[in-house]
């Protein structure tokens, strides 16, 4: 019989795993060869998604907790672009995730993966002002990283795509407000 902490130590290197896999988009639609992981995504949505809610009142340990699992299920399905989505039907991507979501909270014991999967399936309902907040940062996340790559240099054309496609899918009102003021900015605001 595996322990508590053997089961949470292969949680722990299973969900490693994102450290390591690339975020797909960045490489097949620009061409950057070494593009940030999906680690480095999930901690600067997270990150960002802290200090709104914080700012917002909202609750703020339920936002960390939706950041933290909202991409978690790419550790195992990877990180699918927009078509690859398509191509799973409606709704279909969405189940894949969540099975992948299921199998890798499998070690953990039951009443904990439960709640997790109930965050991650609220997240993806958007029914929360803490939903709404985590996804608009995740795509403000996005739209940093597109506007830091134009600035290292990458096709400028090709990465707006990504920006307008983020701008887009914001419903979080101050998230808006922080894209309009990204955009204006003509380089990143940096203590650098």
């Amino acid at each position: 019989m595996t322990s508590l902490e053997e089961a949470i130590l292969k949680f722990a290197h299973e969900v490693g795993r994102a450290k390591t896999l690339a975020r797909t988009g960045w490489k097949e639609k620009v061409g950057i060869e070494s593009p940030e992981s999906i680690a480095e995504h999930m901690y600067r949505t997270a990150v960002i998604s802290m200090v709104l809610s914080d700012v917002e009142g909202l609750d703020t340990e339920k936002v960390l907790r939706m950041a933290l699992l909202d991409d978690l299920a790419e550790t195992l399905v990877g990180d699918l672009t927009p078509s690859q989505k398509k191509s799973y039907g409606p709704g279909g991507a969405r189940r894949f995730e969540e099975k992948a979501l299921r199998q890798l909270l499998s070690t953990l014991p039951g009443a904990l993966s439960a709640k997790y999967v109930a965050t991650w399936k609220e997240a993806q309902s958007l029914a929360s002002q803490e939903a709404k907040l985590v996804k608009s940062s995740d795509k403000l996340e996005m739209a940093i990283q597109a506007q830091e790559y134009t600035l290292q240099g990458y096709e400028a054309e090709k990465l707006e795509e990504f920006i307008k496609s983020a701008g887009a899918r914001l419903t979080a009102p101050r998230v808006k407000r922080i894209y309009e003021t990204m955009k204006r900015q003509p380089k990143v605001i940096s203590r650098r």
